[in-house]
Protein backbone atom coordinates (compact mmCIF):
# COMPACT_ATOMS: atom_id res chain seq x y z
CA UNK A 1 0.00 0.00 0.00
CA UNK A 2 2.35 2.64 0.70
CA UNK A 3 4.71 1.48 -2.19
CA UNK A 4 1.78 1.69 -4.34
CA UNK A 5 1.47 5.74 -2.83
CA UNK A 6 4.94 6.31 -3.49
CA UNK A 7 4.25 5.17 -7.04
CA UNK A 8 1.62 7.30 -7.44
CA UNK A 9 3.04 10.71 -6.56
CA UNK A 10 6.01 9.99 -8.53
CA UNK A 11 3.78 9.23 -11.58
CA UNK A 12 2.27 12.68 -10.85
CA UNK A 13 5.17 14.42 -10.24
CA UNK A 14 6.49 12.91 -13.26
CA UNK A 15 3.38 13.79 -14.79
CA UNK A 16 3.06 17.42 -13.88
CA UNK A 17 6.87 17.98 -15.18
CA UNK A 18 6.51 16.84 -18.64
CA UNK A 19 3.08 19.19 -18.49
CA UNK A 20 5.26 22.09 -17.70
CA UNK A 21 7.61 21.42 -19.62
CA UNK A 22 5.47 20.81 -22.57
CA UNK A 23 3.92 24.42 -22.00
CA UNK A 24 6.82 25.69 -21.63
CA UNK A 25 8.35 24.40 -25.25
CA UNK A 26 5.51 24.26 -27.17
CA UNK A 27 2.94 27.24 -25.54
CA UNK A 28 -0.13 27.50 -27.37
CA UNK A 29 1.63 26.37 -30.39
CA UNK A 30 -1.77 25.06 -33.16
CA UNK A 31 -1.42 21.71 -34.32
CA UNK A 32 -0.28 23.34 -37.89
CA UNK A 33 3.41 23.22 -36.93
CA UNK A 34 5.39 20.93 -38.60
CA UNK A 35 6.38 18.70 -35.08
CA UNK A 36 8.64 16.60 -37.04
CA UNK A 37 10.88 19.07 -37.90
CA UNK A 38 11.77 19.95 -34.66
CA UNK A 39 12.44 16.40 -34.04
CA UNK A 40 15.40 16.39 -37.35
CA UNK A 41 16.43 19.62 -36.30
CA UNK A 42 17.46 17.94 -32.53
CA UNK A 43 18.93 14.87 -34.93
CA UNK A 44 21.33 17.65 -36.48
CA UNK A 45 22.72 18.91 -33.65
CA UNK A 46 23.32 16.10 -31.93
CA UNK A 47 25.16 14.41 -34.52
CA UNK A 48 27.72 17.69 -34.85
CA UNK A 49 27.91 17.22 -31.16
CA UNK A 50 28.79 13.44 -31.96
CA UNK A 51 31.18 14.40 -34.45
CA UNK A 52 33.24 17.19 -32.20
CA UNK A 53 32.94 14.06 -29.55
CA UNK A 54 34.80 12.54 -32.14
CA UNK A 55 37.67 14.43 -33.13
CA UNK A 56 37.91 15.67 -28.87
CA UNK A 57 37.58 11.36 -28.08
CA UNK A 58 41.02 11.07 -30.61
CA UNK A 59 42.68 14.05 -31.44
CA UNK A 60 42.78 15.51 -27.39
CA UNK A 61 42.13 12.22 -25.30
CA UNK A 62 42.24 8.72 -27.61
CA UNK A 63 39.90 7.27 -26.19
CA UNK A 64 39.60 5.20 -29.61
CA UNK A 65 41.16 4.70 -32.20
CA UNK A 66 39.85 5.25 -35.89
CA UNK A 67 42.35 2.66 -37.25
CA UNK A 68 41.00 0.22 -35.11
CA UNK A 69 37.49 0.17 -36.06
CA UNK A 70 35.98 -0.65 -39.78
CA UNK A 71 36.29 1.72 -42.36
CA UNK A 72 32.59 2.01 -42.31
CA UNK A 73 32.25 2.97 -38.89
CA UNK A 74 34.93 5.18 -39.21
CA UNK A 75 33.09 6.53 -41.86
CA UNK A 76 29.96 7.24 -39.98
CA UNK A 77 32.03 8.92 -37.07
CA UNK A 78 33.89 11.57 -38.63
CA UNK A 79 30.65 12.44 -40.94
CA UNK A 80 28.40 14.31 -38.07
CA UNK A 81 29.88 17.99 -39.48
CA UNK A 82 27.49 17.41 -42.30
CA UNK A 83 24.40 17.94 -39.77
CA UNK A 84 25.59 21.47 -40.41
CA UNK A 85 24.56 20.75 -44.66
CA UNK A 86 20.82 19.74 -42.53
CA UNK A 87 20.64 22.78 -40.37
CA UNK A 88 20.76 24.55 -44.07
CA UNK A 89 18.62 22.39 -45.99
CA UNK A 90 16.06 22.92 -43.02
CA UNK A 91 16.34 26.86 -43.02
CA UNK A 92 15.66 26.72 -46.57
CA UNK A 93 12.94 25.02 -46.17
CA UNK A 94 11.10 26.64 -43.25
CA UNK A 95 11.74 30.45 -44.66
CA UNK A 96 11.23 29.67 -47.77
CA UNK A 97 7.65 28.33 -46.91
CA UNK A 98 5.33 32.00 -47.23
CA UNK A 99 6.97 33.18 -50.27
CA UNK A 100 6.53 29.38 -51.85
CA UNK A 101 2.36 29.57 -50.69
CA UNK A 102 2.68 33.32 -52.11
CA UNK A 103 4.63 32.32 -55.79
CA UNK A 104 2.21 28.88 -56.17
CA UNK A 105 -1.37 30.31 -54.21
CA UNK A 106 -1.68 34.02 -54.49
CA UNK A 107 -1.19 34.13 -50.42
CA UNK A 108 -0.42 37.70 -49.48
CA UNK A 109 3.38 38.69 -49.49
CA UNK A 110 5.20 38.52 -46.50
CA UNK A 111 6.25 41.26 -44.54
CA UNK A 112 9.58 42.53 -44.57
CA UNK A 113 9.71 44.06 -41.63
CA UNK A 114 8.68 41.53 -39.85
CA UNK A 115 10.33 38.81 -41.46
CA UNK A 116 13.78 40.57 -40.61
CA UNK A 117 12.36 41.72 -37.10
CA UNK A 118 11.22 38.04 -36.28
CA UNK A 119 14.68 37.02 -37.00
CA UNK A 120 16.82 39.43 -35.50
CA UNK A 121 15.00 38.70 -31.64
CA UNK A 122 15.16 34.85 -32.81
CA UNK A 123 18.82 34.56 -32.74
CA UNK A 124 20.59 37.88 -31.90
CA UNK A 125 19.73 37.96 -27.90
CA UNK A 126 20.86 34.34 -27.01
CA UNK A 127 24.12 34.84 -29.79
CA UNK A 128 24.98 38.07 -28.01
CA UNK A 129 24.83 37.33 -24.62
CA UNK A 130 26.89 33.72 -25.65
CA UNK A 131 29.85 35.57 -27.36
CA UNK A 132 30.14 37.89 -24.73
CA UNK A 133 30.21 35.35 -22.10
CA UNK A 134 32.58 33.43 -23.85
CA UNK A 135 34.93 36.49 -24.52
CA UNK A 136 34.85 37.80 -20.83
CA UNK A 137 35.61 34.22 -19.74
CA UNK A 138 37.83 32.99 -22.24
CA UNK A 139 38.79 35.35 -24.93
CA UNK A 140 38.89 38.94 -23.02
CA UNK A 141 41.44 40.18 -25.81
CA UNK A 142 38.20 40.80 -27.86
CA UNK A 143 37.87 43.60 -25.60
CA UNK A 144 41.03 45.14 -26.25
CA UNK A 145 40.76 48.21 -28.60
CA UNK A 146 43.42 45.84 -30.91
CA UNK A 147 40.64 44.00 -31.48
CA UNK A 148 37.64 45.98 -32.31
CA UNK A 149 38.06 45.82 -35.85
CA UNK A 150 37.32 41.58 -35.31
CA UNK A 151 34.60 42.02 -32.19
CA UNK A 152 33.16 44.23 -35.08
CA UNK A 153 32.68 40.69 -37.66
CA UNK A 154 31.49 39.18 -34.40
CA UNK A 155 28.73 41.61 -33.95
CA UNK A 156 27.87 42.12 -37.27
CA UNK A 157 27.76 38.29 -37.93
CA UNK A 158 30.23 38.74 -41.07
CA UNK A 159 33.03 36.43 -38.90
CA UNK A 160 32.96 33.88 -41.46
CA UNK A 161 34.46 36.44 -44.37
CA UNK A 162 37.96 37.09 -41.80
CA UNK A 163 40.62 34.75 -41.34
CA UNK A 164 41.45 36.57 -38.08
CA UNK A 165 37.62 35.39 -36.72
CA UNK A 166 37.07 32.21 -38.75
CA UNK A 167 36.53 29.60 -36.18
CA UNK A 168 37.54 31.97 -33.50
CA UNK A 169 36.49 32.26 -30.09
CA UNK A 170 33.91 29.24 -30.78
CA UNK A 171 34.18 27.15 -33.81
CA UNK A 172 30.49 26.75 -34.34
CA UNK A 173 29.79 30.32 -34.88
CA UNK A 174 30.69 30.40 -38.64
CA UNK A 175 27.66 28.95 -39.27
CA UNK A 176 25.78 31.49 -38.03
CA UNK A 177 27.10 33.61 -39.60
CA UNK A 178 26.01 31.74 -42.96
CA UNK A 179 22.48 31.79 -41.64
CA UNK A 180 22.27 35.31 -40.67
CA UNK A 181 23.68 36.30 -43.92
CA UNK A 182 20.97 33.72 -45.71
CA UNK A 183 18.23 35.41 -43.76
CA UNK A 184 19.06 38.98 -44.99
CA UNK A 185 19.52 37.46 -48.52
CA UNK A 186 16.47 35.88 -48.60
CA UNK A 187 13.48 38.45 -49.18
CA UNK A 188 15.77 40.25 -51.72
CA UNK A 189 16.26 36.80 -53.61
CA UNK A 190 12.23 36.04 -53.65
CA UNK A 191 11.54 39.54 -54.50
CA UNK A 192 13.79 39.34 -57.43
CA UNK A 193 11.84 35.94 -58.42
CA UNK A 194 8.75 37.09 -57.78
CA UNK A 195 8.91 39.53 -60.75
CA UNK A 196 9.25 36.17 -63.46
CA UNK A 197 7.28 33.71 -61.09
CA UNK A 198 3.79 35.49 -60.66
CA UNK A 199 3.03 36.43 -64.28
CA UNK A 200 1.17 33.19 -65.67
CA UNK A 201 -0.62 30.33 -64.59
CA UNK A 202 -0.07 27.14 -62.67
CA UNK A 203 2.30 25.71 -65.12
CA UNK A 204 4.75 28.90 -65.62
CA UNK A 205 4.89 29.65 -61.88
CA UNK A 206 6.13 26.09 -61.02
CA UNK A 207 8.25 25.64 -64.09
CA UNK A 208 9.93 29.46 -63.60
CA UNK A 209 10.37 28.99 -59.70
CA UNK A 210 12.57 25.62 -60.16
CA UNK A 211 14.55 27.51 -62.91
CA UNK A 212 15.56 30.17 -60.36
CA UNK A 213 15.93 27.90 -57.79
CA UNK A 214 18.06 25.70 -59.74
CA UNK A 215 19.84 29.20 -60.63
CA UNK A 216 20.24 29.71 -57.42
CA UNK A 217 22.23 26.47 -56.56
CA UNK A 218 24.62 27.16 -60.23
CA UNK A 219 25.04 30.41 -58.27
CA UNK A 220 26.22 28.46 -55.07
CA UNK A 221 28.38 25.94 -57.02
CA UNK A 222 30.23 28.53 -59.45
CA UNK A 223 31.16 30.97 -56.42
CA UNK A 224 32.56 27.96 -54.61
CA UNK A 225 34.31 26.96 -57.29
CA UNK A 226 35.81 30.15 -57.39
CA UNK A 227 36.47 30.82 -53.99
CA UNK A 228 38.74 27.27 -54.23
CA UNK A 229 40.31 28.07 -57.33
CA UNK A 230 42.00 31.11 -55.34
CA UNK A 231 42.79 29.42 -52.86
CA UNK A 232 44.94 27.18 -54.64
CA UNK A 233 46.11 29.60 -56.89
CA UNK A 234 46.36 33.18 -54.59
CA UNK A 235 47.88 35.07 -57.74
CA UNK A 236 44.74 34.52 -59.54
CA UNK A 237 42.65 37.98 -60.05
CA UNK A 238 40.73 37.13 -63.11
CA UNK A 239 41.35 40.31 -64.62
CA UNK A 240 40.13 42.23 -61.94
CA UNK A 241 41.36 44.72 -59.51
CA UNK A 242 42.22 42.69 -56.33
CA UNK A 243 40.22 45.22 -54.08
CA UNK A 244 37.09 43.86 -56.49
CA UNK A 245 37.88 39.92 -56.13
CA UNK A 246 38.32 40.78 -52.24
CA UNK A 247 34.96 42.16 -51.87
CA UNK A 248 33.51 39.93 -54.04
CA UNK A 249 35.37 36.95 -52.08
CA UNK A 250 34.16 38.63 -48.61
CA UNK A 251 30.48 38.58 -49.34
CA UNK A 252 29.83 35.65 -51.68
CA UNK A 253 32.33 33.05 -50.37
CA UNK A 254 33.82 34.57 -47.08
CA UNK A 255 37.74 33.96 -46.64
CA UNK A 256 39.81 31.72 -48.92
CA UNK A 257 41.01 28.56 -46.58
CA UNK A 258 42.37 25.31 -47.44
CA UNK A 259 38.78 23.54 -45.52
CA UNK A 260 35.66 23.53 -47.29
CA UNK A 261 33.95 26.95 -47.27
CA UNK A 262 31.50 29.09 -48.82
CA UNK A 263 28.20 30.64 -48.38
CA UNK A 264 26.28 27.18 -49.07
CA UNK A 265 23.44 28.80 -50.99
CA UNK A 266 23.06 25.55 -52.88
CA UNK A 267 21.93 23.78 -49.75
CA UNK A 268 19.56 25.94 -48.70
CA UNK A 269 18.08 26.56 -52.40
CA UNK A 270 17.60 22.70 -52.19
CA UNK A 271 15.73 23.08 -49.01
CA UNK A 272 13.24 25.81 -51.16
CA UNK A 273 12.76 22.98 -53.43
CA UNK A 274 11.48 20.57 -50.94
CA UNK A 275 9.60 23.66 -49.55
CA UNK A 276 7.95 24.03 -53.26
CA UNK A 277 7.18 20.74 -53.62
CA UNK A 278 5.92 20.23 -50.84
CA UNK A 279 3.26 22.78 -50.82
CA UNK A 280 2.64 21.54 -53.95
CA UNK A 281 1.92 18.29 -53.01
CA UNK A 282 -0.19 19.24 -50.19
CA UNK A 283 -2.68 21.47 -52.28
CA UNK A 284 -3.68 17.81 -53.65
CA UNK A 285 -6.96 16.46 -51.97
CA UNK A 286 -6.68 13.71 -49.00
CA UNK A 287 -7.17 10.33 -50.96
CA UNK A 288 -6.12 11.29 -54.20
CA UNK A 289 -4.32 8.86 -56.84
CA UNK A 290 -1.17 11.42 -56.04
CA UNK A 291 -1.82 11.84 -52.73
CA UNK A 292 -1.51 8.11 -51.98
CA UNK A 293 1.67 6.97 -54.50
CA UNK A 294 3.30 9.76 -52.62
CA UNK A 295 2.70 8.28 -49.22
CA UNK A 296 3.66 4.60 -50.60
CA UNK A 297 6.21 6.27 -51.88
CA UNK A 298 7.98 8.67 -49.04
CA UNK A 299 9.35 5.83 -46.97
CA UNK A 300 11.47 5.00 -49.76
CA UNK A 301 12.34 7.82 -50.79
CA UNK A 302 13.77 8.71 -46.90
CA UNK A 303 15.13 4.94 -47.42
CA UNK A 304 16.95 6.70 -50.88
CA UNK A 305 18.19 9.87 -49.00
CA UNK A 306 20.38 7.75 -46.27
CA UNK A 307 21.54 5.32 -48.35
CA UNK A 308 22.75 8.21 -50.76
CA UNK A 309 24.24 10.04 -47.56
CA UNK A 310 25.63 7.06 -46.61
CA UNK A 311 27.63 6.67 -50.10
CA UNK A 312 28.78 10.13 -49.82
CA UNK A 313 30.37 9.62 -46.08
CA UNK A 314 32.02 6.59 -47.78
CA UNK A 315 33.12 9.79 -51.05
CA UNK A 316 34.22 11.91 -47.72
CA UNK A 317 36.04 9.09 -45.63
CA UNK A 318 38.00 8.45 -48.97
CA UNK A 319 39.15 12.19 -48.77
CA UNK A 320 40.63 11.42 -45.19
CA UNK A 321 42.08 8.26 -45.82
CA UNK A 322 42.68 8.05 -49.99
CA UNK A 323 42.39 5.08 -52.02
CA UNK A 324 40.08 3.10 -49.47
CA UNK A 325 37.32 2.27 -51.88
CA UNK A 326 39.27 2.77 -55.61
CA UNK A 327 35.91 3.39 -57.11
CA UNK A 328 35.61 6.38 -55.37
CA UNK A 329 39.26 7.55 -56.80
CA UNK A 330 38.04 8.47 -59.72
CA UNK A 331 35.95 11.31 -58.70
CA UNK A 332 37.98 12.48 -55.39
CA UNK A 333 38.33 15.82 -57.03
CA UNK A 334 35.21 17.19 -57.59
CA UNK A 335 34.52 16.22 -53.42
CA UNK A 336 35.50 20.21 -52.84
CA UNK A 337 32.86 21.17 -55.30
CA UNK A 338 30.24 19.06 -55.22
CA UNK A 339 29.92 17.06 -52.18
CA UNK A 340 27.75 19.88 -50.30
CA UNK A 341 25.33 19.76 -52.74
CA UNK A 342 25.17 16.23 -52.81
CA UNK A 343 24.53 15.98 -48.99
CA UNK A 344 22.43 18.66 -49.22
CA UNK A 345 20.68 16.42 -52.31
CA UNK A 346 20.66 13.44 -49.75
CA UNK A 347 18.80 15.73 -46.90
CA UNK A 348 16.29 16.98 -48.74
CA UNK A 349 15.14 13.55 -50.01
CA UNK A 350 15.24 12.72 -46.15
CA UNK A 351 13.20 15.39 -45.11
CA UNK A 352 10.71 15.10 -48.03
CA UNK A 353 10.20 11.60 -47.21
CA UNK A 354 9.15 12.62 -43.13
CA UNK A 355 6.84 15.20 -44.52
CA UNK A 356 5.12 13.27 -46.55
CA UNK A 357 5.00 9.73 -45.26
CA UNK A 358 2.84 7.83 -43.45
CA UNK A 359 2.28 8.62 -39.55
CA UNK A 360 4.38 5.48 -38.51
CA UNK A 361 7.41 7.46 -40.13
CA UNK A 362 6.73 10.89 -38.62
CA UNK A 363 6.12 9.62 -35.45
CA UNK A 364 10.02 9.16 -34.96
CA UNK A 365 10.61 12.25 -35.13
CA UNK A 366 7.52 13.88 -33.85
CA UNK A 367 8.77 12.38 -30.08
CA UNK A 368 8.32 14.87 -27.61
CA UNK A 369 11.49 14.48 -26.08
CA UNK A 370 13.62 14.26 -29.28
CA UNK A 371 11.17 17.97 -30.03
CA UNK A 372 12.50 19.32 -27.02
CA UNK A 373 16.29 18.97 -27.47
CA UNK A 374 15.05 20.47 -31.30
CA UNK A 375 13.92 23.43 -29.32
CA UNK A 376 17.02 23.57 -27.52
CA UNK A 377 18.93 23.35 -30.12
CA UNK A 378 20.31 26.56 -30.76
CA UNK A 379 21.91 27.03 -27.69
CA UNK A 380 23.15 23.49 -27.78
CA UNK A 381 24.57 23.86 -30.91
CA UNK A 382 26.76 27.43 -29.50
CA UNK A 383 27.62 25.75 -26.28
CA UNK A 384 28.63 22.30 -26.78
CA UNK A 385 31.68 22.44 -28.33
CA UNK A 386 33.23 24.42 -25.25
CA UNK A 387 31.49 22.65 -22.69
CA UNK A 388 33.12 18.87 -23.73
CA UNK A 389 36.12 20.64 -24.43
CA UNK A 390 36.08 22.31 -20.68
CA UNK A 391 34.82 18.70 -18.98
CA UNK A 392 37.93 17.50 -21.04
CA UNK A 393 40.11 19.90 -19.04
CA UNK A 394 39.14 19.58 -15.76
CA UNK A 395 37.83 15.53 -14.98
CA UNK A 396 38.29 13.41 -18.15
CA UNK A 397 42.24 13.94 -18.86
CA UNK A 398 42.83 13.46 -14.89
CA UNK A 399 40.82 10.14 -15.39
CA UNK A 400 42.61 9.03 -18.22
CA UNK A 401 45.94 9.29 -16.81
CA UNK A 402 44.74 7.74 -13.41
CA UNK A 403 43.89 4.34 -15.89
CA UNK A 404 39.92 4.79 -15.93
CA UNK A 405 38.90 2.48 -18.72
CA UNK A 406 38.13 4.47 -21.88
CA UNK A 407 34.68 3.23 -22.43
CA UNK A 408 33.79 4.50 -19.60
CA UNK A 409 35.22 8.13 -19.88
CA UNK A 410 33.74 8.34 -23.23
CA UNK A 411 30.21 7.78 -21.74
CA UNK A 412 30.59 10.53 -19.29
CA UNK A 413 30.86 13.09 -22.38
CA UNK A 414 27.25 12.31 -23.42
CA UNK A 415 26.16 12.07 -19.24
CA UNK A 416 27.72 15.55 -19.55
CA UNK A 417 25.64 16.72 -22.42
CA UNK A 418 22.21 15.23 -20.88
CA UNK A 419 22.59 16.32 -17.43
CA UNK A 420 24.47 19.27 -17.44
CA UNK A 421 24.52 20.99 -20.88
CA UNK A 422 21.15 20.44 -21.79
CA UNK A 423 19.47 21.94 -18.45
CA UNK A 424 22.14 25.11 -19.24
CA UNK A 425 20.39 25.19 -22.32
CA UNK A 426 16.93 25.33 -20.89
CA UNK A 427 17.82 27.93 -18.78
CA UNK A 428 18.87 30.29 -21.56
CA UNK A 429 15.71 28.90 -23.75
CA UNK A 430 13.23 30.41 -20.72
CA UNK A 431 16.10 33.54 -19.75
CA UNK A 432 16.82 35.08 -23.35
CA UNK A 433 15.23 32.92 -26.18
CA UNK A 434 12.08 32.60 -25.18
CA UNK A 435 10.92 36.21 -23.78
CA UNK A 436 12.45 37.77 -27.08
CA UNK A 437 10.29 34.88 -29.35
CA UNK A 438 7.51 36.20 -27.30
CA UNK A 439 8.20 39.89 -28.23
CA UNK A 440 8.58 38.86 -31.84
CA UNK A 441 4.75 37.51 -31.68
CA UNK A 442 3.85 40.72 -30.14
CA UNK A 443 4.90 42.38 -32.79
CA UNK A 444 2.90 40.61 -35.53
CA UNK A 445 -0.26 42.80 -36.27
CA UNK A 446 -4.12 40.85 -35.95
CA UNK A 447 -3.91 41.50 -39.85
CA UNK A 448 -1.04 39.59 -41.14
CA UNK A 449 -3.21 36.95 -39.34
CA UNK A 450 -5.93 37.60 -41.16
CA UNK A 451 -4.15 37.57 -44.23
CA UNK A 452 -2.55 34.53 -44.03
CA UNK A 453 -6.16 32.74 -43.10
CA UNK A 454 -8.43 34.41 -46.03
CA UNK A 455 -5.36 33.65 -48.48
CA UNK A 456 -6.51 29.71 -47.62
CA UNK A 457 -9.88 30.58 -49.36
CA UNK A 458 -9.11 32.86 -51.80
CA UNK A 459 -10.24 31.45 -54.98
CA UNK A 460 -7.93 31.40 -58.51
CA UNK A 461 -8.47 31.52 -61.88
CA UNK A 462 -6.23 29.57 -64.66
CA UNK A 463 -4.35 32.57 -65.77
CA UNK A 464 -3.22 33.51 -62.65
CA UNK A 465 -2.64 30.80 -60.20
CA UNK A 466 -3.05 27.40 -59.41
CA UNK A 467 -6.58 25.60 -59.20
CA UNK A 468 -5.63 24.21 -55.98
CA UNK A 469 -5.41 25.51 -52.79
CA UNK A 470 -2.56 25.17 -50.34
CA UNK A 471 -3.20 23.33 -47.46
CA UNK A 472 -5.44 25.55 -44.72
CA UNK A 473 -3.17 24.12 -41.66
CA UNK A 474 0.12 25.02 -42.63
CA UNK A 475 0.60 28.97 -41.08
CA UNK A 476 4.00 30.16 -42.77
CA UNK A 477 4.69 32.42 -39.94
CA UNK A 478 4.60 29.68 -37.54
CA UNK A 479 6.76 27.18 -39.66
CA UNK A 480 9.22 29.81 -40.46
CA UNK A 481 11.28 29.19 -36.61
CA UNK A 482 15.28 29.15 -37.42
CA UNK A 483 17.32 26.23 -37.53
CA UNK A 484 19.82 26.10 -34.78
Amino acid sequence: MIQSAHNGRATRFWSAITQWLTLTFEGKKQKSTIASLDGVRAIACLIVAAYHLSLITTNDIPLWYPKHVPAFLDALAFAGDTGVTLFFVLSGFLLFLPYAKAFLFDAPWPSLRQFYLRRALRILPAYYVTLFLMIIFSHPEYLHPDHLKQLFLFLTLFMDSSASTFKQVNGPFWTLAVEWQFYLLLPLMAYGMRLIVRRGGQAWRVSSLAICLLAIIAWGLLTRYIGLYVTAHPQTTFHLPPVVLKVFLFFFYGIPTSGLHGKFLEDFAIGMLVSSAYLLIRSYPAGSSLDVRIKKLSPWIFLGGLVWLYILYLWKYDQRVPHTWLILDHVLQYYNSFSELGFSIGFGLCVFGILLGPAMLKRVFEWRQLRWIGQLSFGLYMWHLLLLVTLSHILIQHLYYAGWTHKLLYSFYWIWLFVFILPCMFLLFIAIEKPFMQLAERFRGKGSTRSVTEADNVSHNNNQAPQNTPPATLVPQQAGEPLH
